[in-house]
């Protein structure tokens, strides 16, 4: 049974809703005049690999890209920017598959039984390889690389995505997520989720709303990378056990068999497995179906092992020094075998000091202790730096106050797709609550593991994780910077891409209770400049850290931290893995501390009110969010 015939299942309600999109749209920015550049990347022509022995190969063409966006949401080269990471990840996904095949085998030896010798390699590379394999998705067209590329920290590698429309395009183009692609360089440092009673605050987990807490894996970074591959705006398999059948004919299976046994060619999946893995998830003909795949009890567990270990094994490539290197120009200077210039050595006094990052962003010394008059460390950090790894992170969570970003594609996804699916029912209405969202297993997130921590929620509405600040500031060396002029290549910061430069970040932490405005994005007032010396209000501002705001830094401080910010990117020490592999080009002109304000767009007016099934859920926000 095809997918076409899949889908007919539920044809009444899907057809009629396909006709009206196909009827309304066409296909978009640079497809609209030729479409075939978007039902290419569909297909996985550029740089394809094959489907490595996959039954049920697609008798018909995929269907036409989901749009319900106005102009200059989506930019316009995206569907040649697609093609571009998807050829940089075949090329990364060869080389892992070379590099395993020449690894020495381990011997399997001891009690507990050890995989002695290359062991660990051979579960690195293995992650590496399921990393960047892009037949994990319905339409083979999505890695875990695609929103996460070495040059970039592992961050978004499409500069014009990163510019404009934040999240990145799924499997089903064009659904999309509403977040930035966060970085997972040092996640593995993060600790299981955990409410500490002292602080009364949240430590741990992984994701920007903590929600992988790795509560049976033991590693939230495991638990992160579950996520992905049954995501709805992502991967989109609508099963978990789909992993486990696309690894049974993976070229790489017999890695996977060495490191984590046989079992999984013990699964006898039905014959109609293909189908449903080729049907993006949330398709209305699933329903609430989160297992379609009807397998026996017995392989249904083999299935979720095969799953914990996809998460495990990813875990321990992002752990490894191929990615969490540890190889900075600070670390160089923690070895003393680097003296920072004098602008980093300013940044760095200021970033401990009269800034406050150090608070949140440890480097593993004290924090400057804070003046009688004012609200933020000004004075001199004079203590000595611990025996510690510095990850420039505390593990917990904050709500920076920043305002809610219109661009972000997510709030356009109102009507349904071609499979029925409908990414964001609440349009302008959705609030972004993050930690708070998900400790009342609401709405975009994910179901709580513990009851105990609801209560919580009210005083952790719109905190987001404190993401560590290594490799801020990575990007290809061919666009050796973040900042306008340039040559840079674009980033985006912060959960919601709002910031769009290290200086606007910088600047945002200095000045946000400076130049505040009762207004949206994208409605400052005449004579004053959007992220320079007028800042929207918040998207919530309950629990508003309020350590930052009001720093008092000048223009030469700011750019100074910037230097600093700069010292933490891998690859000084010793090269870093792939990062030369970014093929496109960089960007030049403008300023940093007005980059990407030509891409404005208005919050449209008024803002809907906070829906209910997100803001009135209890507990409720408190106070409650308009």
């Amino acid at each position: 049974m095809k997918r076409k015939r899949l889908i007919a299942l539920s044809a009444v309600s899907v057809t009629a809703i396909a006709a009206l999109l196909i009827s309304s749209q066409t296909v978009l920015i640079s497809a609209q005049n030729d479409p075939t550049p978007a039902q290419e990347g569909q297909k996985g022509d550029h740089g394809q690999k094959g489907d490595q022995g996959h039954k049920g190969d697609r008798e018909e063409p995929p269907p036409p890209p989901y749009n319900p966006y106005p102009s200059g949401i989506l930019p316009a080269d995206l569907d040649s920017e697609i093609a571009r990471v998807l050829f940089e990840i075949d090329g990364i996904e060869a080389e892992a598959l070379a590099q395993l095949r020449e690894l020495p085998p381990p011997t399997l030896t001891g009690l507990p039984p050890i995989l002695a010798h290359t062991g660990q390699r051979l579960n690195v590379l293995l992650g590496k390889a399921m990393n960047y394999d892009r037949n994990i998705s319905p339409f083979k067209d999505r890695a875990c690389a695609f929103c996460h590329m070495p040059y970039v920290g592992f961050s978004g590698p499409i500069p014009s995505v990163n510019l404009t429309m934040v999240a990145y395009p799924g499997s089903f183009q064009f659904r999309a997520g509403k977040r930035t692609a966060q970085r997972y360089t040092y996640s593995p440092s993060f600790p299981v989720l955990n409410f500490n009673d002292t602080q009364q605050a949240f430590f741990g987990g992984n994701f920007w709303d903590s929600r992988a807490t790795g509560y049976l894996l033991g590693s939230p970074d495991a638990n992160q990378a579950q996520g992905p591959p049954v995501d709805t705006q992502e991967h989109m398999l609508p099963d978990t056990a789909c992993i486990a059948f696309r690894l049974q004919s993976a070229v790489y299976k017999p890695f996977f068999i060495e490191v984590w046994g046989d079992a999984i060619d013990t699964i006898r999946f039905p014959h109609n497995t293909e189908d449903i893995c080729e049907t993006p998830g949330g398709a209305k003909v699933f329903g609430t179906d989160t297992m379609p795949i009807k397998l026996s009890p017995a392989d249904r567990s083999i299935a979720n092992d095969v799953y914990d270990h996809w998460g495990q094994s990813i875990d321990q490539y992002e752990t490894s020094p191929d990615v969490s290197a540890f190889s900075s120009k600070f670390d160089a200077f923690l070895k003393r075998t680097y003296t920072m210039t004098s602008d980093e050595m300013a940044g760095y006094n200021l970033f401990r000091g009269k800034a406050n990052c150090n608070s949140c962003h440890l480097d593993g010394r004290s924090t400057a202790p804070t003046p009688p008059e004012g609200t933020a460390p000004n004075s001199t950090d004079t203590g000595a730096a611990a025996d510690t790894r510095p990850v420039f992170t505390c593990f917990g969570s904050a709500n920076l106050g920043l305002p809610l970003n219109p661009r972000d594609a997510f709030y356009y996804q109102t009507t349904p797709d071609f499979f029925g699916f409908t990414g964001n029912p609440y349009g302008f209405g959705y609030r972004d609550l993050g930690l708070g969202t998900f400790l009342r297993s609401g709405f975009g997130s994910w179901a709580s593991p513990n009851d105990n921590w609801t209560q919580f929620a009210p005083t952790s509405d719109g905190k987001m994780q404190v993401s560590s600040a290594r490799n801020v500031a990575m990007t290809p060396p061919q666009c050796p910077t973040t900042e306008a002029p340039g040559p840079y290549f674009q980033k985006e910061f912060f959960h919601n891409g709002y910031i769009k430069s290290l200086k606007q970040l910088v600047h945002f932490y200095n000045t946000r209770d400076v130049f505040p405005f009762n207004v949206t994005s994208g409605h400052c007032p005449a004579g004053k400049t959007e992220k320079v010396d007028c800042w929207p209000m918040p998207e919530g501002n309950n629990n508003m850290n309020m350590t930052i705001g009001k720093l008092g830094l000048t223009d030469t401080e700011e750019n100074q931290i910037v230097a600093f910010l700069q010292t933490l990117t891998d690859g000084f020490t010793r090269p870093y893995p792939n990062i030369n592999t970014y093929t496109g080009a960089c960007m030049t002109g403008g300023t940093a501390a007005t980059q990407g304000n030509n891409f404005l767009i208005p919050t449209p007016q008024p803002l809907t009110p906070c829906a209910s099934a997100i803001c009135g859920v209890a507990p409720f926000p408190n106070p409650p969010i308009p």
